[in-house]
C-alpha cells in the first residue's frame, strides 16, 4: 500500500510540472502565432491597398495619354475616352474634364457646355455665383461621366475657390504629373468621403497643361472596407488635421474619428503611395493576443492537470483489480494477431507515400532548378499530399469524397474554381494522384491575367458514364481568359505528372491542349481504378473490432 501511494503521488508529481510546462509552452507559441498571424495578414492588405491605388492612378495616365482633342472647348471632350475608361475600371464615382480657360474664353467655353446638354451651362465659381471681371486664367469643369440628374448640374463650375481641388490642380500643374487630393465629400457637401486623382493634359509641343483628366474614387473602397472577420480594423491618418483617422464601417461608410492621446495604439502602420503623396495606414488588432494566449495556457493545465488526475485514479483503479488481468491476456492475443495485419497494411501504404513524396522531391529540387520557387512548389506538393492523407485518415482510408480535394487548404485559388460532377469517393490511390493533379494545375493557374487585370475563371467537372462494370470516368479542367502566352508554363514534374503519372496510376489517358479562349486538360479512366473495391475490403477486414479468444 505504501509502495503504491508513493506511486501515484509521484505520477500526480510529474502531471502536475508537464502540465505546468505544457501551459507554458502553448503561451508563448499562441503569443506569437497571433502576432505572426496579424502581420502576415496586414501586409496582405497594405498589399492589396497599394495594387488598387496604383490601378487608379494608372487609368488617369493613360486617360489623360489619350487625350487628344483639338480644343479644350469642344463638346463632348471625354467622348473618345468613355468607352476606355468604363472598360478599364469602373468604380469610380465621377470622370470629368476641367479646362484651364483663358479670360476671354469664357463665352465660347459656356457655349460648348450647353451644346453638351448640360442644364446649367454658365461659367460660375464652386459657390454657384456667376464669374464677371475674370482677369486671369481659371480650372472649369467642362464635361464629366456618368451624367445623372446629380452630376449634369456640375459642369461650369470653377475649381479655384474650392481649396481642395485648386490645390490639387495647381500642384498637378506645376508638377506635369498625376495628383491626388486630401481626402473631400464627393458631389455635394454631404456626399461620400473619397479622393480626386488629377492628371495633367500636355497637347504635342506644349509645355503647360491646358488641363486635366480627373477620377473620384470613394475611400472606402480604396481601403478596402473593413470586414467583421478580419482580424484587425484599418484606418487612414487624415493629412487635413493632426491625430485624425478616417475609418470605414462594414457597410462603407466613412467617418472621421480623432485618436485620443491615452487611446489603444495600433498594432502596425503601413505606408501606402497614390498620386505623388504617401497615405499612411493604421492598422488595430481586433483581439487581445495576451489574454486570449492566457486563456489557452489555462485551458491547457486545467485539460492537464484533469488528465493526470484521471491516471492517478485509472492508476488505483487497475491496481485493485487485478482479477480483469486474464481477460484482458485474452484480448491482447487477439489484439496482436489484428495489429501484425494492420502493420502489414501500414507498412505497405507508408512505403507508396514515401515513394511518392520521394518522387516529388528528387523531381522539384532537380539540378539547375531555383531554390526558392522549388521550395515554394515542394512545400505545395507535400502539403497537398498531408492534406489528402488526413482526409483518408478522418475516413479511416475509405475512400474520399472528389469534392473534398477541391477545399481551401488542399490547393491554391479554390475560391475561383467552379467544381461540378457527382459526389463520389475515390480510393486512397486514385486520392493521392488526383490531389497532386489538382493542385499542379490550381498553382500554374494564378499567372494568366487579362488585360482587364483578371485572373481566369476554372471550372473542373467530371462525369460517369456507361454500365458496371464497364463504367468510365471522365474529369475536365478548363481555365478561361488565358493563353499560352499569359499562363505559366508547367514545371517537368508537373508535366510528367499531368501525362504519364495520374493516367497511368488511374489506368486512363490524359490530353491538355488550348482554346482559343481557354487552357484545357482532360483525364479519362475506368471507374474500378478510381474506386477500388479490393483495397476497401481489405480495410473493412483490419478495422473489424477484435473479439476476445477463447481457450
Amino acid at each position: 500500500m505504501v509502495r503504491l501511494g508513493f506511486i501515484i503521488g509521484f505520477i500526480a508529481l510529474l502531471g502536475a510540472l508537464l502540465s505546468g510546462l505544457a501551459a507554458y509552452r502553448v503561451h508563448d507559441q499562441e503569443l506569437a502565432l497571433d502576432r505572426i498571424a496579424l502581420a502576415r495578414a496586414i501586409d496582405v492588405h497594405a498589399s492589396l491597398v497599394q495594387d488598387r491605388l496604383t490601378e487608379r492612378e494608372l487609368l488617369a495616365r493613360v486617360a489623360s495619354g489619350l487625350f487628344r482633342a483639338p480644343s479644350v472647348l469642344k463638346p463632348n471632350m471625354l467622348e473618345p475616352l468613355r468607352s476606355a475608361i468604363y472598360a478599364f475600371k469602373t468604380d469610380f464615382v465621377v470622370a470629368g474634364w476641367v479646362a484651364r480657360l483663358q479670360p476671354n474664353e469664357l463665352a465660347a467655353a459656356q457655349a460648348a457646355i450647353s451644346a453638351a446638354g448640360f442644364p446649367r451651362p454658365e461659367i460660375r465659381d464652386y459657390n454657384d455665383k456667376p464669374i464677371t471681371g475674370l482677369t486671369q486664367p481659371i480650372d472649369v469643369l467642362m464635361d464629366l461621366e456618368p451624367r445623372s440628374d446629380e452630376t449634369k448640374m456640375l459642369p461650369g463650375r470653377s475649381y479655384d475657390q474650392d481649396p481642395v481641388r485648386s490645390a490639387m490642380l495647381t500642384r498637378a500643374r506645376v508638377e506635369k504629373r498625376s495628383v491626388a487630393s486630401d481626402p473631400v465629400p464627393l458631389l455635394h457637401p454631404n456626399g461620400p468621403i473619397g479622393v480626386i486623382v488629377a492628371a495633367p493634359v500636355i497637347p504635342e509641343g506644349a509645355t503647360v497643361p491646358v488641363g486635366f483628366v480627373t477620377f473620384s474614387y470613394e475611400l472606402a473602397s480604396l481601403m478596402l472596407t473593413n470586414d467583421d472577420m478580419s482580424l484587425f480594423s484599418v484606418a487612414l491618418k487624415d493629412p487635413r488635421r493632426e491625430g485624425g483617422e478616417l475609418i470605414a464601417n462594414d457597410q462603407g461608410v466613412v467617418s472621421t474619428r480623432i485618436a485620443a492621446a491615452d487611446g489603444p495604439a495600433p498594432s502596425a502602420t503601413r505606408t501606402v503611395s497614390f498620386g505623388g503623396r504617401d497615405w499612411q495606414l493604421s492598422y488595430y488588432a481586433k483581439t487581445n493576443s495576451a489574454r486570449r494566449a492566457e486563456q489557452t495556457a489555462i485551458i491547457v493545465a486545467a485539460i492537464g492537470f484533469a488528465i493526470t488526475a484521471m491516471v492517478c485514479g485509472l492508476f488505483g483503479y487497475v491496481a485493485y483489480n487485478n482479477l480483469r488481468l486474464s481477460r484482458e491476456i485474452q484480448v491482447r492475443i487477439g489484439f496482436e494477431r489484428r495489429l501484425t495485419a494492420v502493420i502489414d497494411e501500414l507498412n505497405h501504404r507508408v512505403k507508396n507515400i514515401l515513394a511518392v513524396i520521394q518522387s516529388i522531391v528528387t523531381r522539384t529540387l532537380r539540378h539547375g532548378s531555383d531554390i526558392d520557387v522549388a521550395r515554394e512548389l515542394l512545400i505545395g506538393r507535400i502539403h497537398a499530399m498531408s492534406n489528402v492523407v488526413s482526409l483518408l485518415s478522418e475516413s479511416q482510408w475509405q475512400g474520399v469524397k472528389l469534392k473534398g480535394l477541391f477545399e481551401a487548404r488542399a490547393i491554391p485559388h479554390a475560391d475561383r474554381i467552379a467544381v461540378t460532377g457527382p459526389d463520389i469517393a475515390v480510393s486512397a490511390r486514385a486520392a493521392q494522384s488526383l490531389s497532386l493533379l489538382f493542385f499542379e494545375l490550381a498553382s500554374h493557374s494564378d499567372e494568366g491575367l487579362s488585360l482587364v487585370g483578371k485572373h481566369p475563371h476554372i471550372t473542373a467537372n467530371w462525369t460517369v458514364t456507361g454500365e458496371a462494370p464497364d463504367e468510365v470516368f471522365h474529369f475536365r479542367w478548363e481555365e478561361f481568359n488565358t493563353s499560352e502566352a499569359t499562363r505559366r508554363p508547367d514545371s517537368d514534374f508537373g508535366l510528367i505528372l499531368l501525362d504519364r503519372v495520374a493516367p497511368e496510376a488511374l489506368g486512363g489517358t490524359a490530353k491538355r491542349f488550348f482554346t482559343d479562349v481557354s487552357y484545357v486538360y482532360e483525364l479519362t479512366a475506368p471507374m474500378e481504378t478510381v474506386v477500388d473495391m479490393t483495397e476497401r475490403d481489405r480495410t473493412d477486414k483490419i478495422l473489424a473490432p477484435v473479439r476476445p479468444v477463447r481457450g
